[in-house]
């Protein structure tokens, strides 16, 4: 786990061997299911290590997220949560993915790694925003999928609670995105915050933390009827 601890010592964020043999494990287990199921592209242990594991861990450049209640919305293999909790392991985290096989794959990891105070929910993101147990009850929302941040923030809005965060994970050029994005923030009852623009240590890759600002409540209309969002953007 050396080129862990590297690419983290770049940003003053520490880990310690119980935390080192975590993700260990949770690679190991990656790379198991994967023959199993589609989970990732990337496979070899560096990429994995630069591009899963530091990637989600940037947040902790820009916020502290010790003791909030995070979900982790569209978490697919578990990230950006899982690593969150590994290095952050007094928040508690919700994992919430659509496809009931990921889901097994993701209570194996925590079986598997100890991991206390997180859980995962199988379902949509749309359904589950109007669930009165999950609707603005989370401190952070984030969510490293590549929908485009209006829609996005549609998803992921609801569930954040009045002077809570949606952080979004990015790459490439979003100032366009950034633009789109805004008013629909606003219906939603968020304010546009920081734009964290970052390269993932010992690599050339640019990376950007899009951090919103939960500001007003969210309408009950809104997340609309799966695949509206897509299809009529806000």
């Amino acid at each position: 786990m050396e080129l862990l601890r590297s690419c983290l010592s770049e940003w003053n964020i520490g880990i310690d061997r119980k935390q080192e043999d975590l993700f260990l494990r949770y690679y190991d287990l990656l790379i198991e299911w994967n023959n199993k199921i589609n989970l990732t592209a990337i496979t070899d242990k560096d990429d994995v290590i630069i591009k899963h594991f530091t990637d989600s861990i940037s947040i902790l450049k820009y916020i502290n997220p010790a003791k909030k209640k995070i979900i982790d919305i569209g978490t697919g293999a578990g990230f950006p949560g899982i690593p969150i909790k590994i290095i952050c392991p007094s928040c508690k985290v919700i994992l919430l993915d659509s496809l009931n096989k990921r889901i097994g794959f993701l209570n194996e990891v925590i079986s598997s790694l100890g991991l206390s105070d997180i859980e995962c929910i199988h379902g949509r993101a749309e359904d589950i925003a109007k669930d009165s147990d999950h609707r603005e009850k989370y401190d952070i929302a984030v969510s490293r999928a590549v929908s485009r941040l209006n829609i996005l923030s549609e998803y992921c809005l609801p569930f954040v609670n009045i002077d809570g965060l949606f952080i979004s994970y990015k790459s490439g050029s979003i100032d366009e995105e950034l633009e789109e994005a805004s008013g629909a923030v606003l219906k939603l009852g968020g304010s546009m915050g920081s734009v964290e623009r970052f390269r993932l240590p010992n690599s050339d890759l640019e990376r950007s933390l899009v951090i919103i600002k939960k500001t007003g409540h969210t309408m009950d209309k809104y997340p609309r009827k799966a695949g509206v969002p897509e299809r009529k953007p806000l």
